[in-house]
């Protein structure tokens, strides 16, 4: 095939790019180092989570919401302050995006075949009107989750490839772009050693069996971010805005997620931008049954657990559960330890602990209504989480406090708790609940929350006390630093052509998705408001795809 694009990366900003050139009758070459069981990459393996604005589910729900509120939000959120040169795109991918939301994006999806689950949920819930957080529920789940948003967009890729217009070039690693007169002309790499059969996720072999040098008129990058190169993400870590790179990380994403494209590109001239934003998170789990080295898991927290630090001292408002991720981050790291403790109890684990990621929800995965019913109504928390608390090595059970004390300090990689100290904390916090007011701003927090009928019904838990043993057992869970995303990234105008370090576009080389920030080099700027990035990943491979089609 002399195709009229190469695509560089078969996650799902690939796939989208690939499927809009193929509605235009274009021929692709679509390159991934992994092998075909891999197509989709981390969409796969995720929620499925999706950020609309003002949507029927929304209005169906009694949620307000407006594309005035909502880039109101994603600015507050973004904090963009390099508008000279590094944020420059960014903040107009942010405004393309928020619209896009709020009035294409449902549809476009919805004539793909992807269906939503009514109840919206809310992430990010940020602590002011102008700062960071969702002013409303905005995060849409997908019936079927990650493996669906992967399902309807590799499907016309793969009818693409029956007829003659796509070309899959598995176990193909790029390692240059090939530049003559200052354009992108084509590829050259190693041909990996052939693992067909080797499952999903799981770590593939690097023995090179061969070379290969391809040509097209448009070369897509489209790889991904650093999620699982832990020397680039201490090496870029901002320790002057968050503090120290945590010693100990787990991986939110598959080993083959290196970042070497962002090298690689720059290495053609490409600008990289804002490469000290990226995306951890605080709730992170070590998996009991790894897929990849280091698998860690996202606790998806409601708002009610304590959340202490390794010294076992509450965190400041609003370092709550689910509120503000990098805010919360700086209060973890500013006590010179990586991890913190959540304390809640079996009432709370039941309806509030949900689990990111596709395998960890069997029920809406298989989109099964009957087992989704018997498994999130039954007594007892869903069965992935139970497991996590029978089996992991972050969970503590335990009916006293002192005893749950004792528990956390067995598997404590810093200091050694204090009982008194946190029976103190638990104490005060029970006292709050004697009667309908509290000064207490998580507890006026999850009053506010439960306003909502999605957190009312099957998110927030009524108010109860800890310490009251028909509420019980105690629970404890170490939370970890897990990595997932990368904030920053090549910069690419509007129609994801990337840019040099003068601003000025790169013939035939255009970028998308995590590799691109996103879009732009940094779309989500500071901080992310979630369910923003299988989204962002979704528009600018549409934008990409879009333009290379159109010539």
């Amino acid at each position: 095939m002399t195709p009229d694009a190469i695509v560089v990366g078969a996650g799902i900003a690939g796939l989208v790019a690939t499927h809009e050139l193929v509605l235009a009758g274009k021929s692709v070459l679509l390159l991934d180092q992994e092998n075909r069981n891999n197509l989709g990459g981390q969409a796969f393996w995720s929620l499925g989570g999706l950020f609309l604005v003002d949507s029927p589910e929304q209005r169906r729900m009694g949620i307000k919401d407006s594309p005035e509120l909502a880039l109101q939000d994603w600015l507050g959120s973004a904090g963009f302050d390099r508008l000279e040169d590094e944020d420059v795109w960014g903040e107009r991918w942010a405004k393309a995006y928020v619209e896009w939301a709020a009035t294409e994006k449902r549809d476009y999806l919805h004539a793909l075949g992807l269906r939503l689950l009514p109840l919206v949920g809310w992430a990010e819930r940020g602590g002011t009107a102008e700062g960071h957080g969702n002013s409303v529920p905005r995060f849409h789940l997908t019936w079927g989750t990650g493996p669906e948003v992967v399902r309807v967009f590799a499907e016309p890729v793969l009818e693409g490839e029956q007829k003659g217009l796509v070309e899959l070039g598995l176990r193909h690693r790029v390692d240059e772009l090939v530049v003559e007169d200052g354009a992108v002309v084509g590829v050259r790499g190693a041909i990996l050693a052939p693992d067909d059969d080797l499952p999903r996720g799981e770590k593939s072999s690097r023995e090179e069996v061969d070379t290969f040098e391809l040509r097209a008129p448009a070369v897509i990058v489209t790889s991904g971010g650093i999620g699982h190169n832990y020397d680039l993400i201490r090496k870029h870590w901002p320790t002057d805005r968050l503090g120290p790179a945590p010693e100990h990380l787990i991986a939110g994403v598959p080993a083959h997620v290196d970042g070497r494209m962002l090298q690689i590109s720059e290495d053609a001239g490409a600008a990289i931008v804002n490469r000290d934003r990226l995306w951890a998170y605080t709730e992170g789990i070590h998996n009991w049954d790894p897929i990849w080295p280091d698998h860690g898991i996202r606790i998806l927290p409601g708002p009610s657990s304590l959340w202490l630090d390794a010294t076992g001292h509450r965190l400041p408002a609003p370092c709550f559960p689910g509120f503000d991720t990098m805010g919360t981050m700086k209060a973890i790291l500013a006590g010179g330890h990586d991890y913190s403790w959540f304390v809640l109890t079996q009432k709370v684990i039941e309806k509030e602990f949900a689990l990111s990621g596709s395998e960890q929800n069997p029920d809406i995965t298989g989109k099964d209504v009957k087992f989704l019913l018997r498994s999130r109504l039954a007594k007892g928390a869903p069965g992935p989480v139970e497991a996590f608390k029978e089996h992991g090595e972050d969970f503590v059970v335990a009916d006293t406090i002192e005893d749950l004390v004792a528990g956390m300090n067995k598997i404590a990689r810093g200091p050694e708790l204090d009982v008194e100290q946190v029976r103190r904390l638990v104490e005060a916090r029970d006292r709050e609940l004697g009667n309908e007011f509290s000064k207490d701003l998580q507890l006026m927090a999850i009053a506010n929350a439960r306003r909502s009928r999605t957190d009312k019904l099957v998110r927030v838990a009524k108010p109860h006390a800890f310490l009251d043993p028909d509420n019980g057992p105690l629970i404890a869970v170490r939370l970890n630093i897990l990595t997932r995303k990368t904030l920053g990234g090549l910069q690419t105008d509007l129609d994801s052509r990337v840019l040099d370090t003068s601003g000025t576009t790169i013939p035939g080389l255009y970028a998308a998705g995590e590799v691109a920030g996103f879009g732009g080099g940094g779309v989500h700027g500071y901080n992310a408001l979630e369910g923003t990035f299988l989204g962002g990943c979704i528009f600018s491979g549409r934008a990409a795809g879009r333009a290379v089609a159109a010539g």
